[in-house]
Order: structure tokens, then C-alpha cells, then sequence
């Protein structure tokens, strides 16, 4: 017994925090030789690695229908060999030492019963005829892989849209404009505080309208009754009778200039917004307040109505868009997409989708929960002031440097991207849209510019899908926000 007791004193006992040092010490030793710096390349590593990728690769490529000939004795001895043999995993390493064939040996694949192995012990290899084949031209992964089709929708083609004609009239920016139901004429308001009522087909003026003390921001034609409504920085919402062409109601309760307009289609409701951040539900008869829709932090300068729920919908300069409850004058849903101020939407005529507009980018949503759906596939980089949609799917978007863009709605794709011309004698930076509607047939389409004048465009009838062919890359990646 006394032997072991003396070995046992002998040992130096370690603490756990030294064999922890010592066990790391043997984990760097065993790992990392040469500490900052990698080690070695390992060839056999590098082997496995390299004949896994052409397995992967090359695994699908079809062999020859026929078995290419035996070579010759003579010239297994003397003639070199012009193939180029692709290694594989072990066993095929040399294939034959003289093959007269311009082939192309790829291995390891699964080989028919017909096809002989030429030179190989164990493995069979698949052999492709380099003189002047499909394959000759693109030996590359991606021309062996199978091609997946974009799943973004590729765009119709429209035909271009051409300025072709110019009114003159108004002695400020043009901020507002709307069109009669019957389409024989629409009005524009202006800085110059009238409104003035233009024939569709002349351009003609017909009437001139004052009332207003301030520039007259926003404007709407009844489609229910012989009512035209116009909002203004005044503070004031009018509506005007068009059989006597003069004011018979105003609402008031803004408390600064009012910025946007809204008719409901079904029920005899106004709404407003302004720089107050509130949107008022006003009833068109009584001239009585029935809403005051709180909740947005900044001027609410877009809003549209619709028939079904949500039956209200506002954008605002504090970037959000807000759904509300016009039975109980509530918020529904609000939505975060937008990085800057939503000064414009749009209601597509015929789906239950919307987009809106932002100097960050142009995006669509979904009714009527406001799911977003995409993003328009190019930005226009400027405030985007107007924008309008029409039947066809034509979507376009003004903005403060006189761009003028023209969209698909279905794909997002920009067909059409136009400069305003400024009026002569006018500065370059009046170069500004800052209104824009269809006309009841979606055939024609009315900008109002900074430049005091209204631009009327159409498309243009000689252009054919030959002549301006669609120049459409589908997007690599779909941006969820």
C-alpha cells in the first residue's frame, strides 16, 4: 500500500483554469499551426472538392447516342491525345494515354449499357464530341441548369403619349383640375384665385369663375347633381350651383388653407383635408360637419373615397396613409410604407387597388385590407405632386421638375419618361406639374404646370409595338416594404 501513496504525492496537482490553458494551447497547436496565416492548401481536400463540383455540374449532361470507336494499337503508342479529361473522384485519375477523338471526358456519371469505358477501372465516364456540337459553345453551369422564368408580370405594351396641345389662360401656377361626367368640359384652379371652365374638344374657355382669396387648391364636379365644389388656402370650401354659376354653400371649420377635395360616389358627402391635419366629413346640404377624421400629425394632402369600405382614404406630410370607419369616423388601418410625404394617390377605376405617390418611390397597395403589393420598378426622384390612372392601366406621375412619367400599372414598368416644355419667357425652374387627370374615356389626360399653362396629351396613333418595342428587364429581387 505505501508504494502507490508515494506515487500518487508525487504528481503536481493542476489547477482547472491550467489544463483549460493547456487544452486551448492543443486546440491552436492541432488547428492553426502557423497562428495569422492560413495553413497549407490540402491536395486532397482541393481533389474531393473539385470532383464534387463537376458531379454537380456536369452530372445531367446526356452521353452520345453512339459509342465512339476503339482506337487503334499504333496510336495508343505514339499519337498524343486531344481530349480534355475532366478529373473525378478516385479511379479516374489517367483515362486513356493516346486517344485520337476531340472529345471531352467528364466524369463520374452513370454510363448506358451500350456505351463502352474507355481506359477506366471501376468508374464510367460520359463523353461529349467536341467537333462543332451545341455543347462546344457553353460548357458553363448556368447553360446546363434549367432557366426558372421571372414570375413578375411583364408588361403591356401602351403606346407613347404626345403633348398636343397648350392653353393659356391663367395668370398663376394651375394647382387644380377636374372634369365634368358628361366629358364636354373640365375646370382648373389656379393661383390667380379663379377657376376657369375649358371646352374638352377646343380648348376654348367658357366661363370664369372668382370667389376665392386665395390660390385654389383643390376642385371636384358632382356626378349626382349640378355641383361643382372647389377648396382653396383660404380656408374656404365652396360649392357652386352650375345652372346659375355662383356660390349657394360654403363650409366652413378649416382652420388653415385646405389642400385636397373628395366627392363621395354614393352618398351626399364632402370630404376635405388641409394644413389643420385634419380631414372633414362635411354633409353637401346642410352644410353641417358630420366628421372631423383626427389622427394624422401633419398637413393631409391626397385623399380619395370609394363606395365600399375603407370609404375614406388619406395621405399625409407625416408619410403615413390612413384607412378610416365612415360609420364611426375611427382609423381602420394605417400604413408605414412611405419614407416622405404621400402627396398624391390614385384609384384604380376598375380594381380594388391603389397606389401613392412619394418623393422615396411610388408603390401599390391592395383593398381593401392595404396589403402592399409592389414597388414601381423605377423612382422618379423628385416630389411627385399628381398622379392619375385610367382604364388601360396607364398609370402617370408629375413631379416638381417637370418630369413626367408614364407607368404599367400591372408590372410597375416605366414606358415613358417626358420633360414638360415650359412656356416661352418662363424660368426652367417653373417647370412643375402640379395636377393631372383622365378624362372620362382615359384617352386623353390634362397637366397643370407652374409655368401658368394646361397641357392636354394623347397617345400616340402611329406608334406601333415595332417601332417602340417595351424595354423591360424583369426586377432580380421583389422589395417587401
Amino acid at each position: 500500500m505505501p508504494a502507490p501513496t508515494t506515487e500518487a504525492e508525487s504528481i503536481e496537482p493542476q489547477s482547472l483554469k491550467k489544463l483549460s490553458i493547456k487544452s486551448l494551447k492543443r486546440a491552436l497547436d492541432l488547428f492553426s499551426p502557423v497562428h495569422g496565416q492560413f495553413p497549407p492548401p490540402d491536395a486532397e481536400a482541393k481533389k474531393i472538392r473539385l470532383s464534387h463540383k463537376m458531379k454537380v455540374a456536369f452530372g445531367g449532361v446526356e452521353p452520345v447516342s453512339q459509342p465512339p470507336q476503339q482506337p487503334n494499337r499504333s496510336n495508343e503508342q505514339t499519337g498524343t491525345s486531344n481530349a480534355l479529361a475532366l478529373p473525378g473522384p478516385e479511379g479516374s485519375k489517367s483515362t486513356q494515354k493516346g486517344v485520337t477523338e476531340n472529345a471531352l471526358v467528364v466524369g463520374p456519371t452513370l454510363q448506358p449499357k451500350g456505351l463502352n469505358s474507355i481506359g477506366t477501372s471501376g468508374k464510367s465516364t460520359t463523353i461529349i464530341p467536341a467537333n462543332g456540337s451545341s455543347y462546344e459553345r457553353n460548357f458553363s453551369t448556368s447553360a446546363l441548369m434549367e432557366r426558372i422564368p421571372s414570375r413578375w408580370p411583364r408588361p403591356e405594351w401602351h403606346a407613347p403619349w404626345k403633348n398636343y396641345r397648350v392653353i393659356q389662360g391663367h395668370l398663376g401656377w394651375v394647382r387644380s383640375v377636374a372634369f365634368d361626367p358628361s366629358n364636354e368640359w373640365f375646370c382648373t384652379g389656379s393661383a390667380d384665385r379663379t377657376i376657369k371652365i375649358w371646352d374638352v374638344a377646343t380648348g376654348v374657355l367658357k366661363l370664369t369663375l372668382t370667389g376665392h382669396i386665395e390660390q385654389v387648391r383643390g376642385l371636384a364636379v358632382s356626378n349626382r347633381h349640378t355641383y361643382m365644389f372647389s377648396a382653396g388656402d383660404d380656408k374656404q370650401v365652396k360649392c357652386w350651383d352650375l345652372e346659375q354659376n355662383k356660390v349657394i354653400r360654403s363650409y366652413h371649420g378649416h382652420l388653415s388653407g385646405v389642400y385636397c377635395l373628395a366627392l363621395h360616389p354614393t352618398l351626399d358627402v364632402l370630404l376635405t383635408g388641409g394644413r389643420d391635419s385634419v380631414c372633414r366629413v362635411w354633409d353637401i346640404r346642410t352644410k353641417m360637419q358630420i366628421f372631423a377624421l383626427t389622427g394624422h400629425d401633419n398637413t393631409v394632402c391626397s385623399v380619395f373615397t370609394r363606395p365600399t369600405d375603407p370609404q375614406v382614404v388619406t395621405g399625409s406630410h407625416d408619410t403615413t396613409i390612413k384607412f378610416w370607419d365612415l360609420r364611426y369616423g375611427k382609423t381602420m388601418t394605417t400604413l408605414t410604407h412611405h419614407k416622405k410625404s404621400v402627396r398624391a394617390m390614385t384609384l384604380h377605376p376598375k380594381e380594388n387597388a391603389f397606389a401613392s405617390a412619394s418623393a422615396d418611390n411610388t408603390k401599390k397597395f391592395s383593398l381593401p385590407k392595404g396589403e402592399f403589393c409592389h414597388n414601381m420598378l423605377s423612382q422618379q426622384k423628385t416630389i411627385i405632386n399628381a398622379m392619375a390612372v385610367n382604364e388601360d392601366g396607364v398609370m402617370v406621375t408629375g413631379g416638381d421638375n417637370g418630369s413626367i412619367w408614364f407607368w404599367d400599372w400591372k408590372s410597375g414598368h416605366s414606358f415613358q419618361q417626358t420633360e414638360t416644355i415650359v412656356q416661352p419667357g418662363s424660368l426652367e425652374s417653373e417647370a412643375g406639374i402640379y395636377a393631372a387627370c383622365y378624362d372620362q374615356t382615359g384617352s386623353r389626360l390634362v397637366t397643370c404646370e407652374a409655368d401658368k399653362t394646361i397641357k392636354m396629351w394623347k397617345e400616340d396613333e402611329n406608334a406601333t409595338p415595332e417601332t417602340h418595342p417595351v424595354n423591360f428587364k424583369p426586377p432580380k429581387e421583389i422589395r417587401r416594404f
